[in-house]
C-alpha cells in the first residue's frame, strides 16, 4: 500500500440478509474510505445499517448473506475471501470491540486464557511471553493489579472493566484498523466517558485508525476526524466533523442534530 492508498476504501457496498428481498438491502451502496490514524464517526440511529457494515469489513455476517461491492484493505478485497483467508486478518489486522462486553467475552474462561488466545494465534507467542504481553495490555487500559486479574473471570468485572479487557483484546495484535460497535451502549453514563476517553488515546499513541460506531451523536462529536451519516442502508452525509456538527447539509442530520440539543437542554433545566 503506497502512502497515497486509504488503508481502508469501501466502494458500493450492498447487503442483502438471507430470505430478504433485494428491494430490503440492509446496507445500499454505501462508499467511504479511511486513511491510517484517522478515526472516522459512523452514526445513524438504529437501524441504520452501521454494524452491518461493521460485520461485512470483518466478514462476519450470516451465511447465505449476499454482498456485493468491495472492501479493499490494504489494497486487497475482502469481499470474496473465505473465513479461511479472513482469519488471519481478524484480530491481528483489524479489532472490533463489540457492544456488548458480557457477550463478547467467554464466561467460563480466565480473562488471561482469553487474552493469550490471539497472541498464541497470531503472534506465536509462548504461553509466558503471551502472560507478560496479556498484563501490559491490561495495564495499558486501566485495568488495577494486572497481574493478579488473569486468573479472574469475566462476572468478576464491572461493566466498564469487562469493555476495557474487550479492548485490549481488540490492541493485542498492534492492529491497523480498530473498529468500535457501540462501545459505551451496555455501560453507565459515569464510565461512558472514561472508554471513549481510552479509545481516543489508544488510537493516538498506537497510530491506528478507529472507525467508532454510534447511534448518538454527541459521542463521535469531539472523537472523530470524519462523520459519516446513515439512515435506511445508505450514507446521507459524509464531510469533516467540524463541518457536519457546525454546518450539516442533509435535513436528517439536522433533525439528529436538533434532537441531541433538545434533550441537552432538557437536561440543564
Amino acid at each position: 500500500m503506497s502512502p497515497a492508498e486509504p488503508l481502508l476504501s469501501v466502494r458500493d457496498l450492498r447487503v442483502v440478509f438471507p430470505g430478504t428481498a433485494e428491494s430490503d438491502a440492509a446496507v445500499k451502496g454505501v462508499s467511504f474510505d479511511m486513511t491510517a490514524g484517522e478515526t472516522l464517526g459512523l452514526v445513524g440511529e438504529s437501524g441504520s445499517g452501521k454494524s452491518t457494515v461493521c460485520l461485512a469489513v470483518m466478514g462476519l455476517l450470516p451465511r447465505g448473506t449476499t454482498v456485493t461491492g468491495s472492501i479493499l484493505f490494504r489494497g486487497r478485497d475482502l469481499v470474496p475471501l473465505r473465513d479461511a483467508a479472513l482469519r488471519p486478518i481478524r484480530g491481528k489486522e483489524i479489532g472490533l470491540v463489540y457492544q456488548d462486553p458480557l457477550g463478547a467475552l467467554n464466561p467460563v474462561r480466565t480473562i488471561g486464557s482469553q487474552l493469550r488466545e490471539p497472541l498464541r494465534l497470531h503472534l506465536g507467542l509462548s504461553r509466558a511471553a503471551a502472560d507478560e504481553r496479556a498484563v501490559e495490555l491490561l495495564e495499558r487500559v486501566g485495568i488495577p493489579a494486572a497481574r493478579s486479574k488473569l486468573g479472574s473471570y469475566p462476572h468478576e468485572f464491572s461493566g466498564g472493566m469487562r469493555q476495557r479487557v474487550v479492548i485490549a483484546m481488540a490492541i493485542s495484535c498492534s492492529p491497523a484498523l480498530l473498529i468500535a460497535d457501540e462501545p459505551t451502549t451496555a455501560l453507565d453514563v459515569s464510565v461512558q466517558a472514561q472508554v471513549l476517553d481510552l479509545l481516543q488515546d489508544l488510537s493516538s499513541e498506537l497510530g491506528l485508525a478507529l472507525m467508532l460506531v454510534s447511534h448518538d451523536l454527541s459521542v463521535v462529536a469531539g472523537l472523530s476526524d470524519t462523520t459519516a451519516v446513515m439512515r435506511f442502508g445508505e450514507i446521507v452525509e459524509q464531510a469533516d466533523s467540524e463541518a457536519v456538527f457546525t454546518a450539516p447539509q442533509h435535513p436528517y442530520t439536522r433533525a439528529l442534530l436538533a434532537s441531541v440539543r433538545a434533550l441537552e437542554s432538557e437536561g440543564t433545566r
